[in-house]
């Protein structure tokens, strides 16, 4: 009976976790642009922030658990980005492939590099200090900063996940009370979010005690794909729309900011630490953060060969996993 109460609050969870970060981005979404914010600032910020919010909120319920769940929140991460970029990128490329924007791929693609491998470094003593996670959060401020500023200065209008040009010219003439149905949304979200992810992790830890798996492998698979459904959902919505920019986009700024965010901020809080991590799935996240960038910088377009390649890769680790005796 308990195992099946447990299941019913992972599902509740992860529900809970997909709408509310739908309604925080929508809401915020729509405030940002009727104060004045382009829609490439907010893409930039507050989508990618708000899509990053159920990783953020389940990181740092899991680290302020006593005694702290280092590991389901480091999990939670790596399987997160794994999750992005294997089974995202793939879904996608296999539905349509995916045209690769070179201007994205050239500033951003060699930052969520450079952070991952930072964030590697910082886990070779299987901890993330409080100064490892300042300078994250240092990071984060930075990137926000400099993306605001080259998209001020560029002035360029670029489509915000979730709303098309309609809902765009509705929120910029946006109303005084529409103005309050989007703080509603906002603060609705959070709420939501905040709920999914404390019922995530009673339902989490809870299976994972009933089988006796350890919680980093509840959060690399089960607990990393039901935070990325945000960004999958949008990526199929977008890949039908022939919304490329919209794909790649959202996962580099995911990945980015899964760690320098939600790494960051949680690790300021209270620092992580995880003996249960293995050096496996650390190398299989930036293997397939480098796999995935090779096939950007050399492919203008990422088709479905390299979908399937992804794909395939996803499902062998999730098999590897459950099946091959990882647990």
């Amino acid at each position: 009976m308990e195992l099946w109460i447990d299941i019913g609050w992972l599902v509740l969870g992860l529900t809970m976790l997909y709408f509310g970060a739908e309604w925080l981005v929508q809401g915020a979404a729509s405030l940002a642009l009727k104060v004045g914010l382009t829609p490439l600032v907010v893409g930039l910020t507050v989508v990618a922030f708000g899509t990053s919010a159920p990783e953020l909120l389940v990181s740092l319920q899991a680290n302020l658990e006593d005694p702290p769940k280092g590991g389901f929140a480091l999990g939670n991460i790596i399987g997160s980005n794994i999750c992005n970029i294997a089974l995202i990128l793939g879904v996608a490329a296999m539905i349509r492939p995916i045209p690769v924007p070179k201007d994205v791929v050239k500033r951003d693609l060699p930052i969520m590099l450079v952070v991952t491998l930072l964030f590697v470094w910082m886990l070779r003593d299987q901890t993330v200090t409080f100064i490892e996670a300042a300078i994250l959060v240092v990071a984060l401020i930075t990137f926000i900063v400099v993306s605001i500023v080259g998209g001020l200065k560029a002035g360029a209008e670029a489509e915000v996940e979730g709303l098309d040009a309609d809902d765009i010219a509705m929120a910029k003439k946006a109303s005084p009370k529409k103005v309050l149905m989007f703080v509603g949304l906002i603060i609705i979200g959070l709420v939501v979010l905040a709920v999914g992810a404390n019922r995530l992790i009673e339902g989490g830890v809870g299976i994972a005690k009933v089988f006796g798996v350890p919680d980093v492998i509840i959060a690399l698979s089960l607990v990393a794909l039901g935070t990325s459904l945000p960004e999958l959902a949008t990526s199929i919505v977008a890949s039908k729309k022939k919304q490329g920019d919209i794909i790649v986009g959202n996962v580099i700024g995911s990945n980015l900011f899964n760690i320098l965010a939600v790494i960051g901020i949680t690790g300021v809080v209270a620092p992580l630490f995880s003996d249960e991590l293995k050096q496996f799935d650390i190398l299989l996240m930036v293997g397939l953060t480098f796999l995935g960038a090779i096939f950007m910088f050399t492919k203008s377009t990422l088709g479905r060969v390299e979908g399937a390649i992804l794909l395939l890769i996803y499902f062998g680790y999730m098999a590897y996993m459950f099946v091959g005796g990882a647990v």
